[in-house]
């Protein structure tokens, strides 16, 4: 059976992945000290989204059926996980703000 959601964790962490590198490069540019946090969760973030575009193109290539469950379901947790990082990271920037 062909796994339907490993290339769209693939597709969507690599792109959420530019997203953080542009978020972490632009808080090294202004180099504000308070911003601290909120740099070191994106990195957190960036490393997962890697590792779930990682499990998620093993899971693409493999031709073993149980290894290509097992990565997909290791890349959909992972990509999860990055995800509410995320929405972490959204709740502490509105906390800022207001």
């Amino acid at each position: 059976m062909p796994n339907i959601t490993s290339q769209h964790i693939l597709n969507t962490s690599s792109t959420l992945l530019g997203l953080c590198l542009v978020v972490i490069t632009s808080l090294h540019l202004t180099s504000q000290q308070e911003n601290n946090l909120m740099d070191e969760i994106t990195s957190v973030i960036s490393l997962l989204l890697a590792a779930a575009c990682i499990f998620s193109f093993i899971s693409l290539r493999t031709q073993n059926h149980k290894l290509e469950r097992k990565t997909e379901h290791i890349a959909d947790i992972l990509f999860m996980v990055s995800l509410g990082c995320i929405l972490l990271l959204i709740v502490y920037i509105a906390y800022i703000v207001i």
